[in-house]
């Protein structure tokens, strides 16, 4: 409530993510008023990720995340990469079902999580949204976000705030004017489970 009520929309999640879905599922009001992304690939179990890229565990995710979100269809879903994201568009299944999901019209948008500049730039050619990471220790990725940009495709920023490690309000105010200056930023996921953190992120972006 409180992040609808900052102008908040946008939901980023995953089965990777413990019983993150399976909250939200209950928590959402208005499937319609939520932009919700979720992924695939990742597993956490047993304290734990293993990885699983194939077409048929692909489609039974997504599947399995409409129903734990309650919902009928996903704003958008990546691939959540284990690091090795060529390898993963060459020999396994998981773009094929997104494809294929898309046109069933049970995802809006697909795209990937990516950990090199070479992912990245391959996501943004084949696929709709990107997931790369920029703050103000690392901007290794940046040539991605610019053929984002070029080719108006999705960008997604992660550890922005370098997951948490920014230091006092000035840190993150300078952490965010370095994200948003970048081309083809359409949103940054922050997480926290503090509403005054929420609060005062919203108010210093």
């Amino acid at each position: 409530n409180l992040a609808w009520d900052l102008g908040i929309n946008f939901i980023d999640t995953a089965p990777a993510y413990g019983t993150s879905e399976l909250r939200l599922g209950r928590l959402l009001p208005h499937r319609d008023d939520w932009v919700i992304m979720t992924k695939v690939g990742e597993i956490f179990e047993h304290g734990r990720s293993r990885f699983d890229f194939s077409y048929p565990y692909t489609v039974q995710t997504v599947e399995q995340s409409l129903r734990t979100l309650r919902t009928d269809y996903l704003d958008c879903v990546l691939i959540h990469s284990d690091g090795d994201d060529l390898r993963i568009f060459d020999e396994a299944g998981a773009v094929d079902a997104l494809h294929e999901l898309k046109r069933r019209g049970l995802i809006r948008a697909h795209g990937m999580s990516s950990k090199t500049v070479d992912g990245g730039l391959r996501t943004v050619a084949e696929l709709d949204v990107v997931m790369a990471t920029c703050n103000l220790d690392y901007n290794d990725e940046l040539a991605v976000l610019e053929a984002a940009a070029q080719q108006s495709k999705g960008v997604l920023i992660k550890k922005g705030l370098m997951s948490g490690h920014i230091q006092g309000a000035d840190g993150v105010e300078r952490a965010f004017a370095h994200v948003f200056a970048q081309p083809g930023v359409s949103s940054m996921i922050v997480g926290t489970i503090n509403p005054d953190h929420l609060r005062s992120n919203v108010a210093t972006l």
